[in-house]
């Protein structure tokens, strides 16, 4: 089988976004290439060893390739995500002079080339991720997530996605029940029940996501407490009054939400979020680029949450907010 590899030439910060556009055009397949430069910062508290640059990507670049049939017609892709890329600047992100290239590959150059750079990764004090293809051994105390992420984002790799995995060890004390918004490979409910979660709700409203995330919960053997269903945002629960409450897992509401998504999304559904939340509950929210800080610290406090602490890697955040008892 062959395929359209269109490869974008960005910035760090229009990651998300970009990847975004790509799954919205059907991509069957994304990759993220970051700077692999030694002068970038690196957080080395868990004994993280960086031994030479990966890549040769210049500092706060990326390389974005998506994956698109080889019977598609590439250029009114094309065209729609150079659209989407010129537009960026109207959200405050900055794509800079991108550049955007398409040739044909075959299945095999790209279906399981990218597996050589995802290695067990120690994102905490205590979780690490392995990729299920690879031996690890862990040492007394250390909780492993078993990944397979397939098309779906979130190894772990990225600030935002190991953000949250950092904020969910200080806010998941045992017990808890949870929801996770735009789950993606199901990385952050895997680590909530790795960490002392009772159950998980895991929603997302793209298929192929439920379907990894779905896979995952299995690899981990998680599958009597995590429940992954498609959903667009918090609408399974407005959609859940309706029917019966057995179909939902969790007990609404909950004592946890955590979402590692965009901020223009975060705002959308803050008040769903408040009504999901137990008095005292706790949101995470992640995914919010530097610039939009105090956008998402203010729609907070308008729904009516106290912001209680921000966690930082590079320039992104994430908030941990709490519903007043």
């Amino acid at each position: 089988m062959r395929w359209h590899e269109i490869t974008i030439s960005t910035t760090e910060q229009a990651i998300e976004m970009i990847t975004n556009f790509l799954h919205e055009l059907d991509a069957d397949g994304v990759s993220i290439e970051e700077s692999g430069t030694l002068n970038k910062p690196r957080d080395t508290s868990l004994g993280q060893w960086y031994e030479h640059p990966l890549n040769d990507i210049p500092e706060g670049q990326a390389v974005i390739k998506g994956y698109f049939l080889e019977e598609r017609e590439v250029q009114p892709i094309l065209s729609s995500v150079e659209a989407s890329i010129r537009g960026l600047r109207e959200f405050g992100i900055e794509p800079g002079e991108f550049v955007m290239t398409t040739k044909i590959v075959d299945e095999e150059d790209w279906a399981n080339a990218w597996k050589q750079y995802f290695k067990p990764l120690r994102v905490s004090e205590r979780l690490t991720i392995k990729p299920t293809w690879e031996a690890y051994e862990p040492a007394e105390g250390e909780r492993i997530i078993e990944l397979d992420p397939g098309m779906a984002f979130g190894t772990g790799t990225h600030p935002t996605t190991a953000l949250c995995l950092r904020t969910l060890e200080t806010v998941i004390q045992g017990g808890e029940e949870v929801i996770d918004v735009g789950t993606g490979s199901g990385i952050l409910a895997i680590g909530a029940c790795r960490l002392g979660a009772s159950r998980v709700l895991a929603l997302d409203l793209d298929p192929v996501a439920v379907s990894s995330a779905t896979e995952n919960t299995r690899l981990n053997g998680l599958e009597d407490v995590i429940q992954v269903k498609l959903s667009d945002l918090l609408g399974v629960l407005q959609a859940g009054e309706q029917q019966s409450e057995e179909t939902l897992q969790v007990q609404v509401p909950v004592d946890v939400v955590v979402a590692n998504i965009l901020a223009e999304i975060i705002m959308l559904f803050l008040d769903d979020v408040y009504a999901a939340l137990k008095p005292g509950g706790t949101y995470i929210a992640s995914g919010i680029y530097e610039n939009k800080e105090e956008l998402v610290a203010q729609g907070l406090r308008d729904a009516g949450f106290e912001v209680v602490e921000r966690f930082r890697e590079d320039s992104w955040i994430a908030f941990v907010a709490r519903k007043p008892v």
